[in-house]
């Protein structure tokens, strides 16, 4: 899965709504998860951790947040040239409704 629409699909759209409705403890919960679901390690992992991290940047809790964007970006540093052009860094605009598939 390194498509960025399949990536996407990982944010859980109740994340999103939370994120949108300005409930920040919903959204990391549901963030959390979400990441949880998938082994550590895993792209799928890395992804929602770093969406984690931004969440908690976003609400000013930036020691948890910085953790875990440095977790995340450990694992993305490791793909391929080709999959980074695909996969990007996921950042707060995956938390956009308008951009996630209806399910």
């Amino acid at each position: 899965m390194t498509d960025r629409a399949s990536l996407r699909r990982l944010v859980p759209r109740a994340a999103a709504q939370a994120f949108a409705d300005g409930d920040d403890r919903l959204t990391a919960t549901l963030l959390q998860r979400a990441r949880d679901a998938h082994p550590p390690g895993t792209l799928a992992w890395a992804v929602l951790e770093r969406l984690l991290g931004l969440a908690f940047i976003h609400v000013q809790r930036e020691v948890e947040g910085t953790f875990a964007l440095e977790r995340a970006d450990a694992l993305l540093d490791t793909l391929t040239d080709e999959q980074r052009l695909v996969v990007g860094r996921p950042d707060l605009d995956w938390l956009d409704l308008d951009g996630l598939d209806e399910d």
